[in-house]
């Protein structure tokens, strides 16, 4: 896989997007949730905020390296953030 150019940060990425759906599917298995309306007025269940949250996160984080307005590793926290604010609100 040395082709791939892979490197610790990649690598780490891609096993935390794992996990996420790893535990999501060990959570809807064990604990079936009902849909829910949140501010956005359409149903939505664990899964669907998980998508809302990482597509959410990568634009934070492309608008982050645009404009530059801190050193990246911030954006995580504008990320975390918004990641509440998505599980709580919609």
């Amino acid at each position: 896989m040395a082709w791939m150019a892979w490197t610790w940060p990649t690598a780490v990425f891609f096993l935390v997007i794992a996990a996420l759906l790893a535990t999501f599917t060990v959570l809807a298995v064990k604990y079936p949730e009902t849909p829910r309306k949140g501010i956005l007025q359409i149903e939505t269940t664990r899964g669907d905020r998980l998508f809302i949250t990482l597509l959410g996160s990568a634009f934070i984080n492309l608008v982050w390296l645009g404009f530059e307005v801190a050193p990246q590793p911030y954006a995580l926290l504008a990320c975390l953030v918004y990641a509440a604010a998505v599980f709580r609100w919609v």
